[in-house]
């Protein structure tokens, strides 16, 4: 008999290249003219990203060098969810980004359905926040994955743990 081969499907974010993107926006900021004297910052922190600027220009700005700097890391872009813009101190503007990380049920229960509908011999369930599929033919499987990287659920999705 055939060991079931499996694979978890996943959204994830490498948050050391978070930090490292996150970084190198506060130097481009440093270095940039139309910053110059200007109150601009940008920090991690666990689960979100905290932007302070004077105007919300410049918070677009920032917002920008941050998606080009994920952009060259592989770090997906759909892993912010923008908060908004926010009065602070001074006159200045703050906003708050957060990281999503995991898949939400319902985008969960839509990645089990659109497998069920493949109608191919695998079994999917949800475990947490992803999702495991297995079956016994590695084709099966490979097909599942072409599935869901054509649909859309929202979500950035990763194939780990493939046994």
């Amino acid at each position: 008999m055939a060991k079931d081969s499996s694979f978890d499907v996943v959204s994830q974010v490498d948050m050391q290249e978070m930090d490292n993107a996150v970084n190198q926006t506060k130097k481009e900021i440093a270095q940039r003219y139309d910053f110059r004297g200007s109150d601009a910052s940008i920090e991690l922190e666990e689960k979100c990203i905290k932007l302070a600027a004077e105007d919300e220009y410049k918070l677009s700005a920032i917002i920008d060098m941050l998606r080009a700097r994920m952009a060259k890391r592989d770090i997906p872009l759909r892993c912010l969810e923008l908060g908004k813009v926010e009065p602070a101190s001074k006159g200045t503007v703050r906003q708050t980004l957060t990281i999503l990380q995991g898949i939400p049920k319902e985008k969960a229960k839509a990645i089990v359905a659109a497998i069920k509908a493949t109608k191919l011999k695998v079994n999917a369930q949800m475990q947490d926040d992803q999702v495991r599929v297995s079956g016994a033919k590695k084709d099966d499987l490979q097909a599942v994955i072409q599935t869901l990287k054509a649909g859309d659920f929202g979500v950035d999705l990763q194939f780990i743990n493939m046994r």
